[in-house]
């Protein structure tokens, strides 16, 4: 019978997946799948993750990181369970099926994204967190941890909204990713849309621009 993971360190607990994340996606984002479906070191972390959950004692950088870190975590475990394929939508119902257990509970990725990340009230989260598919964020090669994820998050804002893949941004048309409209409540809690994006953007947009938003593609990101 095999032990469970013991409680780790705080410090130590997202080390496991920054050297997965390190082997096994680019610098671009492109996630070796098969790689990871393979190594025992991937389910192990996903265990530790359920060993270790958050308490009230856990600054909100640490429960942000832990809670990003579940979210990609368990998404590459989905397209595992179900490789090969050639998209997260040839899964039924992907973003609710209660497949994971973290302490005494079963999540969705819909629990985790829509029902603690939002509630923290951030939106660069939505830059964090991968959906295993080429219009995504890319996904960052490095762990989250409370020491590194306000400024990965910011560096990943910038990246993501001056990629002209996801993103067309000039001063008087942008034609944006659709995570601006689907999450378009998230992105105006301190102003309009455009002003959030003016915090990122190396190119100016006028208040009136003229918006409109690209397909997404939802091709499997390998």
């Amino acid at each position: 019978m095999s032990k469970e993971p013991k409680k780790v360190s705080k410090t130590l607990l997202h080390q496991p997946w920054n050297a997965l994340l390190k082997k096994y996606v680019s610098k671009d984002g492109n996630i070796n799948y098969k790689g990871f479906k393979q190594d025992r070191a991937f389910r192990l972390y996903l265990k530790t993750l359920s060993t270790n959950m958050p308490d009230q004692n856990w600054s909100k950088n640490e429960k942000l990181a832990y809670w990003l870190n579940v979210y990609n975590a368990f998404t590459i475990k989905l397209i595992t369970n179900n490789y090969p394929l050639k998209s997260i939508k040839e899964i039924k119902k992907p973003w609710d099926l209660r497949f994971f257990k973290l302490g005494s509970k079963w999540y969705t990725l819909n629990d985790v994204e829509h029902r603690i990340l939002r509630k923290m009230k951030d939106p660069r989260i939505h830059f964090g967190i991968n959906c295993a598919s080429f219009s995504c964020p890319p996904l960052l090669n490095k762990a989250f941890t409370s020491k590194n994820v306000n400024s990965e998050l910011e560096k990943l804002a910038i990246s993501f909204i001056n990629d002209p893949k996801r993103n067309k941004i000039t001063a008087n048309t942008i034609e944006l990713s659709k995570i601006f409209l689907w999450f378009a409540k998230d992105f105006k809690y301190n102003g309009t849309l455009v002003s959030f994006l003016n915090k990122y953007s190396k190119i100016t947009i006028n208040p009136n621009a003229q918006k409109s938003y690209m397909d997404y593609n939802w091709n499997l990101n390998e």
